[in-house]
């Protein structure tokens, strides 16, 4: 064994039974590693003290990690709780109030006039009752200064109700009928026109009309267009009275045509032969002369 190696041996005993017997206290508490680091590097520098080397520079990098503790602490609020106390006392009288608006009257029932009106919100006092527990005697709503009966069927009664009178109903009163009035009947003027035939006369062709008045009202005057579709011709005749030609042999005349009466009107006539045209004739019977007064008109359309 070399002498720089015994040399080194003995150093480093040296300096472990120091350590060992130190008697004096430590203040600090070493850090893990840092004694062994010591002594290394003691030994180190000795060695290459005795072997004539330069020493060298050891660095020593102490990592203190210190864990972070977190406190997290969780609050549980409070709770307060609150107790609510109903109290639902009776009223000392009877109290109605309704759920829809309910009529009150001067006796129990809807034969009775109608004073006042118990409304959804109103609460009235109640005085009495009527034998069938069906209506309730109040002070009239509408005047305090009268008592009216409303009925319970949409009605509610709280507080000592059962032990309110019974209070007798007023008479019936008498129904009081009034007669209908007399109705007038305004008079109509009604007509019925038909087509009865074609007639000719010196080179005139004319349509033969029948009338019949089916209203109440006479009629005194005419007046009747008679249109051919075919050619667009209009023949137009305005008179008072009614008049009847019989081809070329006799003339009849009528001046009243009245309720339920008939009679045969000739139209004015054509100049041509109106045969298989479509005729369309407008009829108008007034009830005074000159077209004037109550009139009706009618509309028949024929082929002759």
């Amino acid at each position: 064994m070399s002498h720089a190696r015994q040399k080194f041996l003995s150093v480093a005993a040296i300096l472990l039974v120091t350590l060992a017997c130190a008697s004096l206290p430590v203040t600090a508490t070493p850090v893990p590693g840092a004694i062994n680091t010591s002594i290394a590097q003691t030994i180190v520098a000795e060695l290459t003290r005795s072997a004539g080397l330069a020493t060298p520079t050891a660095t020593s990098t102490l990592t203190s990690e210190l864990p972070t503790v977190t406190s997290t602490e969780t609050l549980t609020p409070t709770q307060t709780l609150t107790a609510t106390l109903a109290f639902t006392s009776t009223p000392l009288v009877p109290l109605i109030s309704v759920s829809t608006p309910t009529n009150c009257r001067n006796g129990p029932g809807k034969v009775y006039v109608m004073e006042g009106a118990l409304l959804v919100g109103e609460v009235a006092e109640v005085y009495g009752r009527d034998p069938t527990n069906n209506y309730w005697y109040i002070r009239n709503p509408n005047d305090a200064t009268q008592f009216c009966w409303v009925w319970g069927k949409y009605a509610t009664v709280t507080g000592p109700f059962a032990f309110l009178p019974v209070f007798t109903p007023p008479p019936t009163p008498t129904a009081t009928l009034t007669p209908l009035p007399t109705s007038t009947s305004t008079p109509s003027p009604a007509f019925k026109a038909e087509y009865s035939g074609l007639e000719v006369c010196n080179g005139a062709w004319w349509a033969d009309v029948q009338l019949k008045n089916k209203g109440s009202v006479p009629f005194k005057s005419v007046n009747v267009s008679v249109k051919d579709n075919v050619t667009n011709v209009t023949v137009v005749n305005l008179a008072d009275g009614f008049t009847n030609l019989d081809g070329c042999l006799t003339k009849s005349t009528k001046d009243v045509l009245g309720p339920k009466d008939t009679y045969l009107l000739s139209a004015p006539a054509f100049n041509y032969d109106p045969t298989g045209h479509e005729l369309l004739a407008i009829l108008t019977l007034c009830s005074d002369t000159g077209q004037k007064g109550m009139c009706a008109t009618a509309k028949i359309t024929f082929t002759p």
